[in-house]
Formats: C-alpha cells, structure tokens, sequence
C-alpha cells in the first residue's frame, strides 16, 4: 500500500509543556491553540478558574488569559474578533455549557448548543459549526436531535439537519469539516458525503467509504481519514463520490503509524493530534 507522509504543522512552546492541556484546535486561519490551566479541573466542581489560550501563528506565539472558566473539560475554537469560545461535550438540560470570551479573556455570554458535542468549528464569521454523537441524537435533549447545527456565537439557533427526500437521518456525525461558509459532514451509518452551504442548502452524495473521522474537500477532489492512518480517495460529482486510487496509508512524519488522534478538518486540510500529545500535524490535499 502507498504510504503518505504528515507533514508538522504546530508545536507548542516548550515553556508552557508543565501546564495541563484540556483542549486544542485549528482555526479558520489556519492558526493553532491549546487551552491550558494550572491544574486538571475538577468535574462537577463550581468554583471557577483561570486558564490560558497559547496561540501559534505564522512563527510566533502568544497568550490570552481567560478570567472565570466554568466549564470542566472544554473544547475551543477561535472567534473572528480575538475571542474565543469554549463548550463542554457533555451537559445537562439545565446546565450552560457554552462560555464565549471576549479577545481581553473576559467571559460576555454564556447559552446552551445540546448534549454530545463531538464537533465544534467556528467558521471565518464566527457562526458556530456542531457535530453531534449518537447519545445526543437520540438522547433526552433536542437541541442535539438534528445531529448537525449551525450557532451563532451568541447562542442564537441558526440552521438545523432535517431529513427530507433523499436525505438520510443523521445518527451519528462521524466527521466535519467546515470551510468558508460551507460545511461538510460524513453521518454514521452509510457514511455519505454531506454538503451544506452558507444559504441552509443541502446536497447528499453515497460514498464507499465507512468509518470515516475526517475528511479534506478540494474542488471535486475529496480524501477520507478512515481508522488511525487510512485514507480513502474520491471524485466528487453530482450525485456521488466515486473512487479513484488505492487506499493510501497515512504515517507520522517520523514513518511511524499514527495512534488514535484528535482530527480538526479545514478545507483541504486533515489536522492530526495524537492521544496524550500536544504536537499538530497536517495532510494537505491541495499540496
């Protein structure tokens, strides 16, 4: 089998590696951030605290303080005007899991987006992408029903899967990836490829493929992460994905196989972060 080399894509300084890191993420340009605290936050705990988004752009980096986290284990994305958002994957009907602060790191607005976060990207206006797993689709909280959302970054629901002819219920959303304006997911259990566009439109496509946790779209071009290290390569049409080479195995940029990772997917770009690690790298389909 082809083998495909990752490329490093970010690293965080090592002046911060003694801090707890509770998240990180890809930006919708293309900048770096981990979420970092003194100490593990306690689950269930009120008090809140203190924390540090470590920012890697271009070469440098750079910090913001956030004042009064509430959150236990927060995921993070970047918003366009310096802030950021974090959200809990887990909640309660009840319980505000959603915290957004402003680019001075102070906290201005807190909401709710549903239980069983598997997926939140901010898009380049800020508008708020969300993935949800199988607990929250067909779990006790209907915000998470529709298994794909858009949010602005005020709470406000803007736009929500619905099947309708020819589309599929959404169970599970494998994997997402947002670019611009238009989003693009791949629903446990067939796998097809979704595409939604800025303006709510909705274009189902079957695919081949299964398994799927990440995928990059460039053009008609389309390449699906499957497993740790497979990727599987299509052609995007009109009404399909169609194959078109081998599978190719993914490896670290040392040769070795990758483990299990977190994957944050933008545009033509898979963003790898294995287990345990705070080091970013990257596949490229437009490279």
């Amino acid at each position: 089998m082809e083998s495909l080399r990752l490329t490093p894509y970010a690293r965080l300084p090592h002046s911060y590696q003694g801090l707890h890191m509770m998240s990180s993420t890809v930006d919708a340009y293309g900048r770096t951030h981990w979420l970092l605290a003194e100490h593990t936050p306690q689950r269930g705990a009120s008090d809140p605290y203190d924390a540090t988004v470590v920012t890697a752009d271009d070469g440098r980096s750079y910090e913001t303080h956030l004042s009064a986290v509430q959150l236990n284990c927060p995921a993070v994305d970047a918003l366009p005007d310096g802030g950021f958002v974090l959200a809990d994957s887990r909640s309660t009907i009840d319980q505000q899991h959603v915290q957004v602060f402003d680019a001075l790191g102070r906290s201005s607005w807190t909401f709710r987006m549903g239980d069983a976060i598997a997926h939140l990207i901010a898009d380049e206006a800020g508008d708020l992408w969300v993935g949800y797993f199988d607990e929250g689709v067909y779990g006790k909280d209907s915000l998470s029903h529709p298994g794909l959302r858009r949010w602005s970054s005020t709470g406000e629901p803007l736009w929500s899967f619905s099947p309708g002819p020819g589309l599929i219920d959404m169970s599970d959303c494998g994997a997402l990836n947002v670019d611009g304006g238009t989003a693009w997911a791949c629903p446990f259990m067939h796998y097809p490829l979704i595409e939604v566009r800025g303006d709510g439109t909705v274009h189902v496509r079957p695919t081949s493929v299964s398994g799927v946790r990440g995928l990059a779209v460039d053009g008609e071009r389309v390449v699906f992460l499957t497993g740790n290290s497979t990727l599987e390569h299509g052609r995007i049409t009109e009404t399909a994905v169609e194959p078109t080479r081998p599978t190719t195995s993914l490896v670290r940029p040392d040769g070795k196989v990758p483990g299990p990772s977190a994957v944050v997917c933008r545009g033509s770009r898979i963003h790898l972060r294995e287990r345990g690690g705070t080091d970013w790298s990257v596949v490229d389909l437009g490279a």
